[in-house]
């Protein structure tokens, strides 16, 4: 057993004494302030020090991943530091970075501080394809052995059955998010055929904008919880937005820069409304699966509408059709 908690509820154990005797017992002295961060997944909590910077906990869900993945994941976090990037990774604290207190598992992190890079912004996409063409050229050096590949079946079809076996679906709307779903998939399937035989290499997995802290002209990365293995457009197509013209041409500043450092496959391109499609149906599921846990209910209160899944059947129907559009161009680059 990795942790000791009820799956469902996994955090009514977590109080601030608790967040504080954990940090305690590795050996630092708190001073007693607490702010809890911006997290659902996972419990994060940023903790006062006396004499000392504060420092971010972050306790990790019960039951969803196993030691040896979070391991890797602080593995990959530590060597892309020593590789000169600039990645929050965990403290390594009595020789390891992965701790243990009353059941649960957590992570020490330095407190890093920035905002959210300027979208559409040419020296920060610029930037930004430049250290991902670091990131993933560590990225390739390497492999996963416990963390997950991004896969349709893992990230759409079984995201689909869940929410349709489990009842998720207003009846009404039932059938035609089944039926949608099922030409989304084969759609999806018929974009990852184009892209054929994509290299695949460790990324950060979750390359939002929330997930990079801006700071002094310079992007730091944080979060690397979601790392997986799979194409190297995963970490790009998050990071750009507008007309069919604007991201073309944001994406065209990110690859120019990131070949520098790594190659990049244009074939990749096919994948990307195939990838947003993906992201849209797994975060359904995973809202859902989260449910049971309180703070879902009280941060969602919009998912259990029928008014809800009408909507992202509106979403997913727009995705159909940009599936059916040719890709991306890097034509200027």
């Amino acid at each position: 057993m990795n942790d000791e908690h009820d799956n469902t509820r996994p955090y009514d154990d977590l109080g601030p004494e608790v967040v504080l005797d954990a940090v305690e017992a590795l050996g630092l002295v708190t001073d007693g302030r607490l702010l809890a961060l911006n997290s659902f997944e996972n419990r994060v909590w940023q903790v006062g020090l006396e004499e000392a910077e504060p420092v971010v906990v972050k306790f990790y869900r019960p039951g969803r991943w196993s030691d040896e993945a979070i391991e890797e994941e602080h593995t990959f976090s530590l060597e892309l530091a020593e590789a000169g990037l600039s990645v929050v990774a965990p403290l390594r604290l009595h020789e390891t970075t992965l701790h243990r207190h009353e059941g649960f598992r957590l992570a020490v992190f330095p407190r890093r501080g920035g905002h959210a890079p300027e979208p559409a912004h040419e020296p920060t996409l610029r930037h930004l394809g430049r250290t991902l063409g670091r990131l993933h050229a560590v990225g390739s050096a390497g492999r996963f052995e416990h963390r997950p590949e991004l896969t349709i079946v893992e990230r759409g079809r079984e995201p689909v059955d869940w929410l349709l076996d489990n009842q998720w679906l207003p009846l009404p709307l039932e059938q035609a998010f089944s039926s949608l779903a099922e030409h989304l998939l084969e759609a999806i399937g018929a974009a990852f055929e184009r892209a054929g035989d994509y290299r695949r290499i460790r990324l950060h997995g979750d390359c939002h904008p929330g997930n990079i802290l801006w700071r002094d002209d310079q992007a730091h990365f944080v979060d690397l919880d979601d790392c997986l293995t799979g194409p190297a457009v995963q970490d790009l197509w998050m990071l750009i937005s507008g007309s069919r013209e604007d991201r073309e041409q944001q994406l065209g500043w990110m690859v120019e820069e990131y070949r520098a450092f790594q190659d990049f496959d244009p074939r990749e391109l096919h994948l990307v409304e195939a990838l947003r499609t993906l992201r849209m149906i797994y975060y359904q599921a995973w809202l859902a699966r989260r449910w049971d846990d309180p703070a879902f209910p009280a941060a969602f209160p919009w998912f259990g509408d029928d008014r809800h899944w009408e909507t992202v059947i509106g979403q997913l129907r727009e995705q159909l059709a940009e599936l059916s559009e040719p890709p991306l161009s890097l034509e200027h680059v």
